[in-house]
């Protein structure tokens, strides 16, 4: 049994994200594994760094739930859509305030960082409108590159394993039940 933390970056709930959500969280609870769940759009909180490293703000209440929920977790699953590329907006300054040093790593200067978050897995369920081939291989996958490597890995979370759902607007309804169907599975097997 696992304590699992979903992260859903979603700014609205009619979407597919919100099914995913849903559906992962249903084989998760089936699984008897413990489920916490942080929806950025319901959250508080200043997205900017406004001095960068230098100088931090307060952190508001959310952020210090936020940092709870994820110690807390052994595996954390984060669920966006790819907007212009990346996640949007709302879970980058999600990410720039809650990973910050002194809670996700401390900086060894001439020596590799310390990995607060060692232990820790991950899983991100990515949607898109573009299509697969595209975005991994034209683009790069910029925002699942950046979370999974520049941030999650950094900090000590490992494996992280991403799913994508391509074309989501023109799926057919069989392909978005294959989805569903394995995302339940993940859920279930808490990954």
């Amino acid at each position: 049994m696992k304590n699992i933390l979903i992260i859903n970056g979603f700014p609205y709930e009619e979407s597919f994200s919100w099914d995913i959500h849903a559906v992962y969280r249903k084989g998760a609870l089936a699984a008897d594994h413990q489920v916490s769940e942080v929806f950025l759009k319901d959250l508080h909180f200043d997205l900017n760094l406004a001095y960068g490293y230098r100088q931090f703000p307060e952190p508001e209440p959310d952020i210090l739930l936020a940092q709870d929920e994820i110690r807390k977790a052994d595996h954390l699953v984060f669920i966006y859509p790819v907007w212009w590329g990346t996640y949007p907006a709302l879970m980058k300054g999600f990410i720039d305030r809650v990973f910050l040093p002194g809670f996700a790593f401390k900086f060894q200067p001439g020596r590799e960082q310390e990995k607060y978050l060692a232990g820790k897995t991950a899983r991100l369920l990515v949607n898109m409108d573009s299509s697969l081939w595209n975005h991994k291989y034209n683009m790069g996958s910029p925002g699942e590159m950046a979370l999974k490597t520049a941030t999650l890995e950094f900090c000590g979370i490992y494996p992280v394993r991403i799913s994508y759902f391509p074309e989501v607007r023109r799926a057919t309804s069989i392909m978005k039940q294959r989805w569903i169907d394995k995302v339940e599975k993940l859920g279930m097997k808490g990954l």
